[in-house]
Parts: structure tokens; C-alpha cells; sequence
């Protein structure tokens, strides 16, 4: 079988669903209208199936063509690695960088990170996918993603995991309560206190409540959030404790919440980096990807 399609029909097509729609993505690439629909059809042809659902006011991507798009990502993305990789990463060199990573390191940790990279590398672009532990190992696994940034635990043995921090558990309270003086707290001392906790589908959750169990305490959560900041605003309006992990928490200056360390036992996550284990990173994902092992 012989594949008959060339870079630009791979960008047209991820553009019309990064945009989407035809218009926007020929406005993004700068071409007319037509010759992206030709360029569309093209590949289609080659593909041998349609990889677009089009109506008068919306276009998604088919069965297939969600199939096709990471498979278009990454022969895009490995193209560009080997020409850069030709000449070495030069700091003038564009390119971009496609990651998952979980929501809290994504708001805290990552832009940081990304600063320090920028600083060296200013025309590297970063894709980020922010997603759910369990979502960005697939997003890495499948290759939508070159590398996550995520929590331990997976079992998938194409994927490789290399811890970056630990992160513990701590508690959020508001300034004004009996908890905000003190400098330090034990399990037990939330007892009898309305708590917040995020969902027991969490990883969070499954990590914090397996480490209690193993100390013999269990807590009791009045309230039960998706996410993190959901449960940093029910604090603030006095609803209660927020257990949570310190990346996810506010700066210590914040006006209206104190975050204090928990101990005996103390509990922490370990956050790092998850690779496919027979993959290679392209030149500017491998050199961000060293730095955060190094920082």
C-alpha cells in the first residue's frame, strides 16, 4: 500500500479540529478555503476512510479520525525531532512540546518549570494536556502525549516512571480558626471536624485513604468535591477542612486561607515523570524533560 500524503495535509487536518472548523483553521494556515477542503479530501482518499463529520455548523472528527489525529501528532512531531535533531536543539529553533499532566502540578508546579525552559528555549510551544492521572497515562501510552507528569501508581508495563517530588497531604483552613495557630496537627485531631475531600474515584483519595488505613485512623468527609479547587473555595466560605495535597494549595500570603503540615503519620504523593518505554523523546521534549529531573 502506498501512503500519498505530505506534512500540510497532516496540519490541515489537526488544525480543523484544533480550530474548529474549515474557516479558522484556513485563516491559521494561511490558505484559501478550497485548498484546505482539497487538501482534506486528499488525505481521506489516502487514509481510505472519512476522518471528518462535517453539518452546516460543527465539525468533529469521525470514529477514525479520532484514531488518525494522535497517529497525525506524532508523525508531525517525530519528523520535526529528526530535522532538529540534524543540527542539535538551538535556542532559536521553534518547535513544540506535547505533555500530560495532572491539574494540580499543571497550576502550580508546571508554569514554573515552563518559565525556566522559556528562558533558554523562547520559541519551543507547549501543548498541554491536563488531565486525570489515570487519563494522562493513556494520553502517554497512546502517544498523544511525549511524556506526563503525574502520580505514581501505574501498573502498565510499556510505561516508565521517574519520581520528580513528593508532595504531602495537608490541611486547609480558614485564618480565623482555632487550627490557623497551630503549627502543627495529627490525624486525630480532625476528628469531629466537617471535612472536605475530593471523590473517591481520586487518586488522591485512594493514596491518602490506603495510607490511613495502613496507621489504623479514618476520616470522615462531610463533603465530597471533584476538584481541588473546588474545595479550597467551600473553605473560604467556612464550610469546613480541606485535606489536600500542598501543590494544590494556595500561597502563604492568601488573605483568606492557612494551610498547616499534618504528621504522625505524615502522608505525601510522589509526583514524576511517565514515559513510553520504547520511545524517544524528540530533542526538545528530552531536553525539558532532563531539566525537570535535574531541578
Amino acid at each position: 500500500m502506498r501512503i500519498n500524503f505530505d506534512m500540510l495535509d497532516l496540519r490541515t487536518f489537526l488544525a480543523v479540529l484544533e480550530q474548529g472548523g474549515f474557516h479558522k483553521a484556513a485563516e491559521a494556515l494561511a490558505l484559501s478555503q478550497p485548498a484546505l477542503s482539497r487538501r482534506i479530501q486528499a488525505l481521506e482518499q489516502a487514509v481510505g476512510a472519512p476522518l471528518l463529520e462535517r453539518t452546516t455548523r460543527h465539525v468533529a472528527a469521525s470514529a477514525a479520525g479520532r484514531r488518525f489525529a494522535p497517529l497525525a501528532r506524532r508523525l508531525l512531531e517525530e519528523l520535526e525531532a529528526e530535522i532538529a535533531a540534524l543540527s542539535g536543539l538551538d535556542p532559536a529553533q521553534g518547535g513544540q512540546i506535547t505533555l500530560a499532566c495532572v491539574p494540580t502540578a499543571a497550576f502550580y508546579f508546571l508554569p514554573g518549570a515552563i518559565a525556566r525552559f522559556a528562558a533558554t528555549y523562547p520559541k519551543i510551544r507547549f501543548r498541554i494536556l491536563d488531565l486525570s492521572a489515570n487519563d494522562g497515562l493513556a494520553a502517554v501510552a497512546r502517544g498523544e502525549a511525549e511524556f506526563g507528569i503525574t502520580l505514581a501508581g501505574g501498573t502498565d508495563p510499556g510505561l516508565v516512571f521517574t519520581p520528580l517530588l513528593q508532595d504531602p497531604f495537608v490541611l486547609a483552613c480558614r485564618r480565623d480558626h482555632a487550627f490557623a495557630a497551630r503549627r502543627h496537627l495529627g490525624w486525630g485531631d480532625l476528628d469531629g471536624h466537617s471535612l472536605i475531600g475530593v471523590s473517591r474515584a481520586s487518586g488522591n483519595r485512594m493514596i491518602l485513604e490506603n495510607a490511613l488505613a495502613e496507621a489504623g485512623v479514618r476520616l470522615h468527609f462531610h463533603y465530597e468535591v471533584n476538584h481541588l479547587t473546588t474545595s479550597l473555595g467551600l473553605v473560604e466560605r467556612g464550610l469546613g477542612l480541606s485535606v489536600l495535597p500542598r501543590l494544590a494549595t494556595p500561597s502563604a500570603d492568601h488573605p483568606a486561607i492557612a494551610v498547616r503540615p499534618i504528621g504522625k503519620p505524615p502522608i505525601t504523593r510522589t509526583i514524576g515523570l511517565v514515559e513510553r518505554r520504547a520511545a524517544r523523546l524528540s530533542p526538545a521534549a528530552q531536553r525539558f524533560r532532563d531539566m525537570l529531573v535535574k531541578a
